[in-house]
């Protein structure tokens, strides 16, 4: 009997390398799953959110070496700042699994290659080809631009790589793959990225290099099993880290507790090892599917591509030291297109502080909190009397539903601010300064409950401190004035 999951939501976070320090792409990303997250757990949901560190790649070694540290210092050295940016952005991983934990994700990975190898899918044959170090992958010269560079990373001049290496019969599971992606069985979001996978499966597929020699490798990663010669792969080996860091291989009640993942959320570049090599790897193993991708764009800054070269790479630390980390979250979740690229400025970024926030938000906390911290509020009704106000706050609930499910963050928020603004209305035409008007007071008050509720996934550091100013318990409306949520930027 297949097992209940109706209660639990397993969401992970793509498993970033650890060669650099982390940008803001990563905070994004960050950002997006822990709201995810804590919208689940809002729904009453079980909720676990993974995340981790890709350390078996050939380019952390590079990276290492290039710094003069041994490999193991260096990728732990890094993974603590991709756990410090967390950490500052208020994004709670429930795991953060290291690929090169030999206790439980090494035996893991190995348990996964067993699997597929029992299946008759993995073989051994002598290779050439061109090898994308950044992208830890082989490309043919088809898939590649005029200047034979790869398009994820444009510039770089790819290794021909010869050797013998363990190989996956990736083209067996073509028509299945098909299958499940254009029936939704593997529900991809949004539909373009779909389009693309299926686009991409038409063509024939191609067994995909799994393994790579210690020499190549610097002997460092997940050893194959019965061949020390060999080390898996990263991407065999990383997307495991999805099952290795809730006890695949290790752990069964666990393991069987928490997968299938329900979401995986992933940056578009890395869509076809989700959508194509890792669904094969679990079907050749005999295993349960992820449920849904969920693909992101990338960020610009003032619409050019982030480089060192250009100088335009924007520190997520440092941004979110100078603004706050709920600033940078709601940014990042509002001016970004969740399924597009978005444009980082920092002009836009303070427009939006200002406007949105300073002008908008933390400025109808304000004026509500001072005027019902003097106001006498006695008998009062628990619900909002006033019309258009419920029907505006029911209409935003509604979208607001549709719009999470489908990830539109900048979308849901945008809703939220209809109730602001509806709210801005309200008290402006009442005047509650002028005549006292306890219900006006009580209607906007609980306006803005209902405001943090649904703020809650988004901001929760901002949901704390209006709760801490207007409360409703026990049938008692508490209100009390506090500090300015967000004090106005100077230009």
């Amino acid at each position: 009997m297949k097992k209940e999951t109706a209660k639990k939501f397993y969401i992970t976070n793509a498993i970033p390398y650890v060669n650099a320090k982390p940008h803001i792409g990563h905070a994004l990303e960050f950002v997006q799953s822990d709201t995810i997250a804590r919208y689940q757990r809002m729904r009453g949901k079980e909720t676990l959110l993974l995340c981790g560190s890709d350390e078996n790649a050939l380019k952390n070694v590079q990276a290492a070496e290039q710094a003069g540290r041994d490999v193991q210092d260096f990728v732990d050295e890094n993974a603590k700042l991709f756990l410090d940016l967390a950490r500052r952005y208020n994004v709670q991983f429930d795991v953060f699994q290291k690929g090169s934990d030999k206790d439980h994700h090494y035996p893991s990975s190995q348990e996964l290659w067993r699997l597929c190898a029992q299946n008759g899918d993995i073989y051994k044959k002598m290779y050439e080809g061109l090898y994308c170090v950044g992208c830890e992958m082989f490309y043919t010269p088809d898939e590649l631009g005029k200047n034979g560079e790869c398009f994820e990373h444009p510039g770089r001049k790819l290794d021909i790589v010869s050797e013998e290496n363990y190989f996956f019969r990736l083209s067996r599971y073509q028509d299945d793959l098909i299958r499940l992606i254009a029936s939704d069985t593997l529900t991809i979001i949004p539909e373009t990225r779909k389009n693309e996978m299926l686009a991409f499966l038409r063509e024939p597929l191609q067994d995909l290099s799994i393994s790579r020699s210690n020499a190549r490798a610097k002997n460092w990663g997940v050893p194959v099993p019965g061949d020390d010669t060999q080390k898996i792969y990263v991407w065999f080996d990383a997307l495991n880290i999805y099952q290795s860091g809730i006890g695949f291989g290790w752990d069964e009640a666990t393991y069987q507790k928490w997968w299938p993942a329900d979401l995986h959320v992933i940056g578009k570049g890395i869509t076809r090892f989700h959508a194509v090599y890792w669904p094969a790897f679990l079907l050749s193993a005999k295993l349960e599917l992820p449920k849904t991708l969920f693909v992101h764009g990338y960020i610009t800054v003032e619409g050019q591509k982030m480089s060192k070269t250009l100088g335009n790479v924007i520190d997520p630390i440092e941004l979110v030291e100078k603004y706050g980390t709920d600033p940078v979250r709601y940014y990042l979740l509002r001016e970004i297109p969740a399924w597009e690229d978005g444009d980082f400025s920092y002009k836009k970024f303070e427009d939006r502080y200002n406007g949105d926030l300073a002008n908008g938000l933390g400025n109808l906390v304000a004026r509500v909190a001072a005027l019902g911290e003097k106001a006498r509020i006695t008998n009062h009704e628990s619900q909002i009397t006033n019309q258009e106000l419920v029907t505006i706050i029911q209409e935003v609930r509604e979208n607001y539903e549709v719009a999470m499910r489908e990830f539109r963050f900048h979308s849901t928020l945008e809703y939220v601010w209809q109730i602001i603004k509806a709210a801005d209305k309200y008290i402006n035409e009442e005047k509650p300064w002028e005549q006292e008007k306890p219900q006006v007071i009580i209607d906007l008050s609980l306006a803005i409950l209902e405001i943090a509720n649904l703020l809650e996934p988004f901001l929760p550091d901002t949901t704390k401190k209006i709760r801490e100013q207007i409360s409703f318990e026990n049938s008692v409306l508490k209100i009390k004035k506090a500090g300015i949520l967000f004090p106005r930027l100077s230009s």
